[in-house]
Order: C-alpha cells, then sequence, then structure tokens
C-alpha cells in the first residue's frame, strides 16, 4: 500500500493531511488510551504486552534517518509476527522506539491496520547508552523546552501523521542521574501534568529509579504515573516492593527462559503482598533493525503467552491474578485522563 492510499484509509492521517491539525474526537473528556488508530475505552484495549519494538535503529541520533530502511520490507517481515501474537491471544502492544531511534507511526498505524491489534506509541528521548540517541538540540534546551516538544505532538500529532503518542518513553542510564537524564525526567514530569500521559522510562537499577521518584515528587507528580521499565535490572526485590508502595508500576519487561523461575518468584512474592496491580510483564522483543540484511534477527512475542503463563498456571497463579496483570494492570497503566483538543 503508497503512503497516500494509507493515509486516505484512516481518518485522522487524512485529517492531518487536509489541514486539519488539531484532530477533535467524540468522548474527549472520557478516560482514553491513545493508540495509533485513535482513541478507545480502557476496557476495549485487552491483554496487553506493555513493552516491545517492532523496529529499532541503533545508529544514532546524528544518523537515524526513515531512508536507511524500507518501510515494505518492515512491514512484511514484522506482520506475521503480529498476527502470531494475536493469535496467541494478546490484544494490545506498546511500542516503545522513541524519536532518534527509529520511531516510525506510519509504520504502526499500518501495521496495526492489517494485524488487529492495538498499537501505541510514543513521545520523549532516550537518554540511556550514554546519551547516543538524544538529538544535537535537545542539550541546550530547558525541560519546558524539552516538554513542549512532546506536548505539541500530543496536541498536533506526530509531524504531519495526525499520530498521537499514547504514553512518554525516556531513559536513563544506569549510575546516577546526569544533567541531561535529569531534564529529561523534569521535561517529562512537565509534559504528563499537561497531557495526562503515563511515563515509562527505561531505567534498570534501583538507584536512579528512586532517584526519579524524587525528581517526580518535587514536580508534584505522583508515582502511579511513572513506570519502572527494566525493574527486573534491579537484584533486591525489596526496592520493587518499596517502591510499589509508593504507587509505581513495577515492569519486569525483558523475559527469556532464563529468568522464567526469577519472574515467577517475583510475582509469588508481591502477590503475597497484596500488591499484584503495579505489575506489568513484557519482554522487550521484536527489533526489525534498520542496516542488518533482512531486519536481522527478528525475535517474536509469543514466549510469555505459549510458556511463562502456563508455567504460572502450574505455580498456582489463578485467570484472575493473569488478568489483573495482563489486562487489568495495562489498562490502568496507559489510560490518559484529560481533554483532548
Amino acid at each position: 500500500m503508497k503512503r497516500r492510499e494509507f493515509i486516505a484509509s484512516s481518518p485522522v492521517l487524512a485529517a492531518a493531511a487536509t489541514g486539519m491539525v488539531k484532530a477533535v474526537y467524540p468522548g474527549a473528556t472520557e478516560p482514553i488510551v491513545m493508540t495509533v488508530q485513535g482513541p478507545i475505552r480502557p476496557e476495549s484495549l485487552g491483554t496487553m504486552l506493555t513493552h516491545e519494538h517492532v523496529l529499532v535503529d541503533f545508529i544514532g541520533a546524528d544518523k537515524v534517518s526513515p531512508g536507511r530502511y524500507s518501510a515494505e520490507e518492515a512491514f512484511n517481515v514484522i506482520l506475521p509476527f503480529l498476527k502470531g501474537l494475536k493469535e496467541s491471544g494478546c490484544r494490545a502492544l506498546a511500542e516503545c522506539t522513541p524519536a532518534f531511534l527509529g520511531r516510525d507511526p506510519l509504520l504502526l498505524s499500518r501495521l496495526s491496520h492489517a494485524s488487529g491489534l492495538h498499537l501505541l506509541t510514543n513521545t520523549g528521548y532516550y537518554g540511556a547508552a550514554n546519551d547516543k540517541y538524544i538529538p544535537a538540540f535537545a542539550w541546550e534546551e530547558t525541560a519546558d523546552q524539552l516538554a513542549e516538544r512532546w506536548i505539541r505532538e500530543w496536541e498536533y500529532g506526530i509531524g504531519d501523521t495526525g499520530i498521537r503518542p499514547g504514553f512518554i518513553k525516556i531513559g536513563v542510564d544506569s549510575g546516577p542521574l546526569s544533567d541531561i537524564d535529569s531534564r529529561i525526567v523534569q521535561a517529562a514530569a512537565r509534559a504528563h501534568k499537561r497531557t495526562g500521559l503515563t511515563i515509562m522510562s527505561h531505567t534498570g537499577p534501583a538507584a536512579p529509579a528512586f532517584e526519579q521518584l524524587e525528581i517526580l515528587a518535587k514536580e508534584g507528580i505522583d508515582p502511579s504515573a511513572w513506570i519502572w521499565t527494566h525493574a527486573q535490572g534491579a537484584d533486591d526485590f525489596k526496592n520493587h516492593f518499596k517502591a510499589a508502595d509508593a504507587g509505581a508500576w513495577i515492569a519486569f519487561d525483558g523475559l527469556n527462559r532464563r529468568d522464567f523461575s526469577r519472574y515467577a518468584d517475583f510475582l509469588e512474592l508481591i502477590k503475597k503482598r497484596g500488591q499484584l496491580d503495579r505489575v506489568l510483564l513484557s519482554h522487550d522483543a521484536g527489533w526489525y533493525s534498520p542496516g542488518e540484511p533482512g531486519g536481522g534477527d527478528f525475535r517474536g512475542f509469543t514466549m510469555l503467552f505459549l510458556e511463562f503463563l502456563p508455567l504460572l498456571r502450574e505455580k498456582g497463579m489463578t485467570d484472575r491474578d493473569i488478568s489483573q496483570v495482563m489486562v487489568k494492570n495495562p489498562a490502568a497503566a496507559f489510560t490518559v485522563h484529560t481533554r483532548i483538543r
């Protein structure tokens, strides 16, 4: 499908292309989840993977470009994996590739349409990996200026696509927060105040996690607006429990077979504490890689459904528990309580 034909097939994109920049949606004051196809009601989201990728370009912010890959080839490679995911029982996926790392909202919207999955994209900048993916201008801008860039994507859509982000994706390095990482967290907090979008932060260890929670507290942001992404990178479950006590989302989102036991132990313990309603699960899989033949070695998204959830049931997790983690929690985490302009 050519880009012009695809835009014409989407009311959101067609409106943007004809000059109606600020899309207006019915029921704008009601809680919604913003997908690449537009807003849906939270209860329509269904079973969800909260941290995955369809495409990531690791070339760096100064070289990244849509011209580095064929969107048609990427579509053809990725679509079978998304169809397989839907067949396994999943209904939604948060695509966590941020700007300057290969974010492609048009590709996502086309994949969503073809696969029947709800896909979410994001706004924000990624300060992990020693800031390789921070654009040059961001080093000179204040937190307010950065926040305004992300707010504009929510209000007007990403570029000229009309597609709005469903969450704020940021990243920080694993040590003490640098100046740029702190500024990105501040910007995310201020963008959240204006948009209601949840902040998903690539974090890992506990130290930068609690530094971020301190910044959010100073900005007047409730911890429930923040997802501790890659929380499995923190060794001591006590830190996860402490963050959950505060109200943050604890995302164990790097699932692989060698960690099945640890993930299962964590879920058992946090369930005993009555905090299963603060947990998110995902693979951090996928990754069509521009520059590699055929996009490289794409890792599918079905391990959680076909292998890990059956293991949890064997260990005594009930269908109600699994629904809490895989359906209710994602809907709560990605719901936007704000007026759409």
